[in-house]
C-alpha cells in the first residue's frame, strides 16, 4: 500500500488539534477524580484562581494566609492578581487551609462567580479546582483542550491568512514580472542612440561612483587618524592620572607620616613633661623637708606657750583675755564656726557616722561614701581630718585613701573609741579638735581632755550641703 503523505496547510492544523484534543479527553477521562495536577493547569484556570484569591485576601484573618502571601496583601487590588498570581496559586496548592479559606470567602461574597460555570468553562473548572470537586480534573482537561484547540485555530486562521496574503504577492510579483517583460521588449526595440545615451550615463554614473568610493576611502582615513590620535590623546591622559594618583598617595603618605611624628614628638614631649614634673615635685618636697627641719630646729610655727613667753598680742593692755568654752557642738553653723579655726583637727568616729547615716549599705560602701563626702569637706574648709573605723569588721584594709582624709583602722584587740581618744590625748594642748560621734563615753572623755564633741546628725546635716 502506498504511504499516507502528511497534510499540510490548514488541513494539518485541524488533525493536530484533533488529535490533541482526543489525547486531552483520554487523560481527563483517566483522571477525572484524582488529584489535580497543579503545575499543570491552563494559564486561564490559573489566571481565574489567583483572582479569587486576590479578591478574598483582605478579608482574610492572618492566621489563614500563608506567610509567603501576606506580602501580596500590600499590593494594589489592580497589580494584586497580576504580579502576585505565582504567589497566590502556590499558597493555593500547598496550603489547605488558605484554600479553604478562599473557597469560604468566594460562597459567602461572591456566590454567583462560583456558579458561573454554566456558561463559562474556565469559571467551572477553577471553582471545581478551588472547592476540591471529584470532576475538577477533568474539567481542567477540558479547559486545556479547549485552550489548545483555540491556539491551533488561531494558528491556522493565520496561516490561512498569510497563505492567502502570499498568494496575492505571488500574483502581483506576477503581474509586474509579466510588465517587466513587456517593457524589455519595448526597450530592445529602441533606437541604437537611446541605447548609447544610456551607456553613457551608466559610464558617468560609474565614473561618479568611483570618485564617491575616493572620498569615502579619504574620509574613512581621515576619520581613522583622528580616531587614533583621540587614542593616544586618552592614553596620555590616563597616564597623567595615574601619575597623579601616584603623587597624592605619596602626599598622603607623607601626611600620614607627619602626622604620627608630630604624635610621637607630642608624646616625648608629654614623658618628658612628666618627668619634670616628678623631678620638681621630689626637688619641692626635698625643699618643704628642709624648712619643715629648719622650722623644727628654730621651734618656729608651734603654740606660743610652748616656746615660753607671750606674744604681742598677748601684752595689749586695756583687754583681757577670754578662753573658747569646750563644750558640744548643736548645730552644722556651730561645727562650721569650729572648722573655720586656725589649725582646726577633725576627728569622726566612723561607723558611728554611717550606720547613722546610711545603715543599709554595705560596711565597704559606707566608708567610700562617708571618706569621700569628708575629702570635700577638708579641700572646702582646709582642716586636718581623721576617721576611724574598727579594724575587726574588715578584711581587707584598703590601701588608696581619699585625698586630703586620713583613714585608720583600729588594730586587732582595739577599738575604734580607744584610737580617737588615744589622737586627742596626742594632739598639743590647745589646738581646736572637734571629735564627732554619738558614743557617750566617748563624747565625755574627750570633752575632758579639750576636745568639741559633735553629734553624728550634725556632722551628717553638714556633709549634706555640699
Amino acid at each position: 500500500m502506498p504511504a499516507t503523505q502528511p497534510s499540510s496547510g490548514p488541513d494539518r492544523l485541524e488533525q493536530q488539534a484533533g488529535d490533541l484534543a482526543a489525547e486531552t479527553t483520554v487523560e481527563g477521562c483517566g483522571h477525572s477524580v484524582a488529584t489535580v495536577d497543579w503545575d499543570g493547569l491552563p494559564d486561564p484556570v490559573r489566571q481565574r484562581l489567583a483572582a479569587f484569591a486576590a479578591a478574598a485576601l483582605p478579608g482574610l484573618p492572618a492566621a489563614d494566609v500563608p506567610p509567603a502571601v501576606r506580602p501580596v496583601a500590600r499590593f494594589a487590588p489592580g497589580k494584586r492578581a497580576r504580579v502576585g498570581a505565582p504567589v497566590l496559586v502556590a499558597g493555593l496548592r500547598d496550603f489547605a487551609t488558605f484554600r479553604a479559606a478562599v473557597a469560604g470567602w468566594m460562597r459567602e461574597h461572591r456566590p454567583e462567580e462560583l456558579s458561573g460555570g454554566e456558561t463559562d468553562p474556565v469559571t467551572a473548572a477553577s471553582a471545581a479546582v478551588l472547592l476540591g470537586e471529584p470532576g475538577a480534573g477533568e474539567q481542567v482537561t477540558e479547559v486545556g483542550r479547549r485552550a489548545v484547540a483555540g491556539r491551533l485555530g488561531s494558528e491556522r486562521d493565520a496561516a490561512l491568512a498569510r497563505a492567502e496574503r502570499l498568494t496575492a504577492e505571488v500574483q502581483r510579483l506576477q503581474r509586474e514580472l509579466t510588465e517587466a517583460r513587456a517593457g524589455v521588449q519595448q526597450a530592445g526595440t529602441a533606437s541604437e542612440a537611446e541605447a548609447e545615451r544610456l551607456r553613457g550615463r551608466l559610464r558617468e554614473q560609474g565614473v561618479r561612483l568611483r570618485q564617491a568610493q575616493d572620498e569615502t576611502a579619504r574620509a574613512t582615513g581621515v576619520h581613522h587618524a583622528e580616531i587614533e590620535e583621540l587614542r593616544r590623546a586618552l592614553g596620555a591622559a590616563m597616564v597623567d592620572r595615574d601619575r597623579e594618583r601616584e603623587r597624592v598617595a605619596a602626599a598622603r603618605r607623607q601626611a600620614a607620616r607627619a602626622v604620627a611624628d608630630a604624635e610621637a614628638a607630642r608624646h616625648t614631649a608629654r614623658e618628658a613633661r612628666q618627668a619634670d614634673e616628678v623631678r620638681l615635685s621630689l626637688l619641692v618636697d626635698t625643699v618643704a623637708g628642709a624648712v619643715s627641719g629648719l622650722r623644727r630646729e628654730l621651734g618656729l610655727g608651734q603654740d606660743p606657750t610652748s616656746r615660753g613667753g607671750p606674744r604681742p598680742a598677748d601684752l595689749v593692755r586695756g583687754a583681757s583675755t577670754s578662753s573658747v568654752a569646750v563644750g558640744g557642738v548643736a548645730d552644722p553653723a556651730a561645727l562650721d564656726r569650729l572648722l573655720a579655726l586656725p589649725s582646726v583637727h577633725l576627728v569622726v568616729d566612723g561607723y558611728n557616722v554611717t550606720k547613722t547615716g546610711y545603715p543599709d549599705l554595705t560596711l565597704s560602701a559606707q566608708r567610700d561614701r562617708l571618706a569621700a563626702a569628708l575629702a570635700a569637706l577638708a579641700a572646702r574648709t582646709g582642716a586636718e581630718v581623721t576617721v576611724v573605723f574598727d579594724g575587726a569588721a574588715v578584711v581587707a584594709v584598703p590601701i588608696a585613701a581619699s585625698r586630703g582624709v586620713r583613714v585608720l583602722f583600729s588594730d586587732p584587740g582595739v577599738l575604734a573609741d580607744d584610737v580617737i581618744r588615744s589622737i586627742v590625748a596626742a594632739e598639743p594642748a590647745g589646738r581646736p579638735l572637734v571629735v564627732v560621734t554619738s558614743d557617750r563615753e566617748v563624747t565625755d572623755s574627750v570633752r575632758r581632755q579639750g576636745a568639741h564633741p559633735a553629734p553624728s546628725a550634725v556632722l551628717l546635716a553638714r556633709l549634706n550641703r555640699i
